[in-house]
């Protein structure tokens, strides 16, 4: 396949109004964007049935900046509209493009019971550790002992596992990965977009200025190499001790399953409907 250059993304796929972006220096959300609009290309998908939706928060711009049809809705409310979209008209292919604070703190029960129902979702998710929109507040996703404006001395909360939470709720399809790893987070995301029922793709995000610069990191390039020495890739974390993944970070595929969708299942439902109530065609 030819490889696309950056401006050919930019000019096919952005809206060129709304540039240049609200995004810090440094910030990973525009890295998460291309390696989303390059899985779109790569994978040949039509704008016209792709709707990308999402929240509050620096990442929840993104539906903005693209030229497709989204919604930038209320805090923690992307998935429910997504799921009215979905249902609405099942051939639309949903992008909800989410923050660790805005998926797994407000968003919460949304996100837990779009899982279980097994929506035909693909969330991507980026995960800064902070509310970096509001001013660095620490997030239920702030590893222990890190700094934030609500936890000047360090977090003490035990943060949230988002992709161990989405695999124990049962997504059909999970990853993880930093902003570093560019082609395992294009494949990851062309992946999630082909599968049927929910599929969710984390991404540790740098934010320097509302993250970094709290916990001596105040350029991306240092929260990059912090996350290389955190992360451990899954098959190595596989045979290691627990006391030796204290404080790391597990990246790779977690699940890659085929449980039927929400549509399919709404779709069988209706069948049966009809025809215990004599309404069959």
């Amino acid at each position: 396949m030819k490889l696309v250059s950056a401006y050919e993304i930019r000019d096919k796929y952005l809206r060129k109004d709304m540039l240049p972006t609200i995004f810090c220096p440094g910030c990973g959300i525009g890295s998460v964007l291309q390696f989303t609009l390059r899985a779109i290309d790569e994978l040949g998908l039509d704008p016209d049935k792709i709707v990308w939706v999402s929240g509050i928060g620096c990442s929840s711009r993104v539906p903005g900046f693209v030229n497709f049809d989204g919604l930038h809705t209320t805090h923690g409310r992307a998935l429910a509209f997504a799921t009215g979209i979905k249902l609405a008209n099942p051939e639309l292919k949903i992008i909800a493009f989410m923050g660790d604070g805005d998926a797994a703190a407000i968003g919460g029960n949304h996100l837990i019971h779009a899982i279980r129902r097994n929506l035909d979702v693909t969330v991507i998710l980026i995960n800064n550790f902070t509310y970096g929109m509001t001013g660095g507040q620490v997030a239920p996703t702030t590893p222990k002992g890190l700094r934030g404006t609500t936890a000047p001395y360090g977090q003490f909360e035990n943060p949230f596992d988002i992709a161990q939470l989405a695999v124990a709720a049962g997504a059909n399809y999970v990853a993880r990965w930093t902003v570093f790893n560019y082609i395992q987070g294009i494949n990851s995301i062309k992946k999630a977009l082909t599968k049927e029922g929910f599929s969710l793709v984390e991404f540790l995000s740098p934010c320097p200025i509302s993250f970094g610069r709290r916990n001596k990191m105040k350029t991306a390039p240092e929260i990059i190499r912090w996350y290389q020495k955190i992360t451990v890739p899954i098959n190595k974390a596989k045979k290691m001790k627990p006391e030796e993944l204290e404080g790391k970070i597990i990246i790779g595929e977690f699940v890659d399953r085929n449980r039927p969708g929400l549509v399919r299942e709404y779709r069988e439902y209706i069948k049966r409907a009809k025809k215990m109530m004599g309404w069959e065609d």
